[in-house]
């Protein structure tokens, strides 16, 4: 019997390290999956030829959706 391969994570996916949830919370997949979704689509959206501007946009919009699903994660698990 052989595994089956890896795939390679998301950008989102990898962002909000959607492997890792040592207490195996339903909620922590949730929002990290969610947050990884949306990071996935911005990058989808962000043209290859964005100009400075644009691209700062884009890296903060991402940047945010990272910090919201650490301080989502960090609020379902207090008290756990």
């Amino acid at each position: 019997m052989t595994d089956a391969p890896q795939r390679s994570l998301t950008l989102g996916e990898s962002r909000v390290r959607i492997t890792f949830n040592p207490g195996q919370h339903n909620q922590v997949n949730e929002l990290k999956q969610l947050a990884a979704e949306f990071i996935d689509l911005c990058n989808h959206l962000k043209s290859p030829s964005a100009n400075s501007e644009e691209a700062r946009l884009w890296a903060l919009a991402m940047t945010h959706a990272e910090d919201a699903a650490m301080w989502a994660v960090k609020a379902v698990t207090t008290n756990k």
